[in-house]
């Protein structure tokens, strides 16, 4: 798994949760988390804030509600 193949794949999706991510490019949570603070560290990804909604019901996986999502450059 490559960085580029991440960075492609929030690309073309513009939002994206973690567990998409898992699922699609079959890499661990904490790999990813990993990959994408290096995206983040860049500018070229942002971490999505979490609805207050989206943090007290705990019906969801952590990961399918942490998203991510590509920053459009100027």
């Amino acid at each position: 798994m490559k960085l580029k193949e991440l960075q492609d794949f929030v690309y073309n999706f513009r939002r994206v949760s973690l567990a998409e991510m898992k699922l699609y490019l079959q890499i661990d949570g904490e790999t990813l988390r990993l990959m994408l603070n290096g995206l983040i560290t860049q500018g070229i990804v942002q971490k999505s804030p979490t609805t207050p909604e989206c943090k007290t019901c705990q019906k969801c996986e952590a990961e399918e509600i942490e998203f991510y999502e590509w920053v459009e450059s100027t």
